[in-house]
């Protein structure tokens, strides 16, 4: 699982055998996370964005690939081709929020036709890894309103849930301290953490309008 270490690395095996590459997001992964954005549906996008988010600026690139490793962490899950290339398949982040240390918003996103392979949990896993390395005990996020089974899923697992703006629920939700990754694949929050991809976020919507 990922420490403070800025060269933090992992592989992992998917149950369809091909090998992807946990590490940190480094800037010059601009072009791909632009190819991985165009590669979302419309439905993928508005679900991670909450919104209606086109296409992303240079701004909003460099927002997302150039982070301080500390209050605004972003760990990439690649396929490795052959020829030693990647090829990005997702990323997770959270951000600290200011006023609150302990208290980070994350998000997960995974393209679309890469979902339902356990990407989604590895990501979650070693975000939650390394946000507890930092410090971090509750992650803060939003799904919308008309998921009722996510929302289930957050209240089994002892989110606190709140109704917000747009028909959206923001939940805050406590980190074990304990790493998760080996208890029973039933327990509530790996379920969640394999869910996110396909549902979490809203995460610090400043560049984004």
């Amino acid at each position: 699982m990922p420490s403070n270490g800025p060269e933090f690395s992992e592989e992992h095996t998917l149950a369809d055998g091909s090998r992807v590459r946990l590490r940190y997001i480094r800037p010059e992964d601009a072009d791909e996370l632009r190819r991985g954005f165009d590669r979302l549906s419309p439905a993928s996008r508005y679900r991670r964005f909450l919104g209606g988010v086109g296409h992303l600026s240079d701004e909003n690139i460099r927002y997302l690939t150039n982070v301080d490793g500390h209050d605004h962490v972003a760990i990439v899950a690649a396929r490795l081709r052959p020829d030693g290339t990647e090829e990005g398949l997702g990323v997770a982040r959270f951000i600290r929020v200011a006023g609150e240390p302990k208290v980070a918003e994350a998000a997960i996103t995974v393209v679309d036709d890469e979902q339902h392979k356990g990407i989604g949990l590895l990501l979650g896993l070693a975000l939650a890894a390394a946000a507890r390395d930092r410090g971090i005990d509750h992650f803060r996020g939003e799904v919308l309103g008309n998921n009722e089974a996510v929302q289930q899923l957050l209240r089994e697992v002892g989110a606190v849930l709140r109704a917000a703006e747009d028909d959206r629920i923001v939940f805050d939700l406590a980190l074990d301290r304990e790493s998760p990754a080996t208890a029973p694949r039933d327990l509530p929050l790996r379920r969640l953490l394999g869910a996110a991809a396909t549902w979490l976020g809203g995460l610090v919507r400043r560049p984004f309008g």
